[in-house]
């Protein structure tokens, strides 16, 4: 491993040492997920305006379905300058930058429109900074929604209706913890055997998005949905600072400004993409369950040791993520 990132730097560094020419600059993007999925489409609107905006000279290639490799490897070459941008949610980035974190506490933000105004303000600013030390650059947010519950068992109106059910979880301590808080039993499983698991009762339930309870089938085997919004972790767009350095200031200037401007085009698709699943898994027979307001307070109240687990400073992030009106 430690061989491979030393060759990766290397071939970085050999790269940036190569004198600027007057010649098309072609740069890579990495994507795992499929063509016409909303982040992929995001994606292919910042390729076009920066082509469109520095006049053909810089064309980015987007390489979707994982064809540079998983997430994790593709980070790493990022990092290394090897790969020159990726989309990836903003969860493995907290090994790099830990005020991460705080972005993915649950019940975090009042809604949709907080997020948006946190994260399009000075303190998601902040967080596109942050990633600099560890020699990448924060571009743009894209959207992903926010994760439910959904089950096979019974409606979901309380906390006390979640006790003891097997909830399938991502290998995340946060994930787990916040499954715990709520009385549940967290059950840590690769995505693919989520739909068997809930078939046979291996597991009770799971959470995510509406377009993944859809496309997955999922709502075929659970069919109680919960629209509690625990989670809303947005997606990231992120440049190698060893790749950025290489352009003047004026191009690298384009293309964060070509990132943010992509981001109204890739929510617009989220939003429809979303509407489309729903809309499909409702029609299926799913059960759609929202929260009264006394027991949403009831979920949140019940995450109060997860924040005060939290260090001083991601609670000060915290605070200053809820003070945002």
């Amino acid at each position: 491993m430690k061989k491979g990132i030393l060759v990766l730097t290397a071939l970085a560094l050999l790269f940036a040492a190569l004198p600027a020419t007057a010649d098309t600059v072609v740069l890579r993007l990495g994507e795992t997920h499929v063509a016409d999925y909303p982040t992929t489409k995001g994606n292919y609107e910042f390729a076009r305006l920066v082509e469109e905006r520095t006049g053909g000279r810089i064309k980015i290639e987007v390489y979707h379905s994982s064809q540079l490799g998983q997430e994790k490897a593709v980070i790493e070459q990022v990092q290394f300058g090897a790969i020159d941008f990726t989309r990836v949610s903003i969860s493995p980035l907290s090994a790099f930058a830990p005020a991460f974190d705080a972005l993915q506490m649950p019940y975090l933000y009042s809604g949709e429109e907080h997020m948006w105004k946190v994260l399009n303000g000075p303190i998601g600013e902040e967080f596109l900074s942050s990633l600099e030390p560890a020699n990448f650059i924060g571009l743009a947010w894209f959207d992903s929604g926010a994760r439910n519950f959904y089950n096979s068992k019974k409606e979901i109106k309380s906390v006390a209706d979640l006790k003891g059910m097997k909830i399938r979880v991502q290998e995340s301590k946060l994930m787990m913890g916040l499954v715990s808080a709520l009385g549940a039993v967290p059950t840590p499983m690769p995505f693919g055997e989520v739909y068997s698991a809930l078939q046979t009762g291996v597991i009770d339930g799971a959470e995510n998005n509406w377009p993944s309870y859809f496309s997955t089938s999922h709502y075929e085997v659970a069919k109680y949905f919960t629209l509690d919004g625990h989670t809303r972790v947005p997606e990231i767009l992120i440049a190698s600072k060893i790749s950025m350095d290489r352009l003047s200031k004026e191009d690298q200037e384009i293309i964060k400004q070509a990132a943010k401007d992509s981001m109204p085009y890739q929510i617009k698709l989220w939003k429809e993409f979303e509407k489309v699943s729903e809309d499909k898994v409702r029609a299926a027979g799913s059960i759609i369950t929202e929260l009264t307001p006394e027991a949403l307070v009831e979920f949140q109240n019940a995450m109060k040791p997860m924040y005060d687990a939290l260090s001083p400073e991601l609670q000060e992030v915290v605070k200053k993520i809820r003070d945002v009106q």
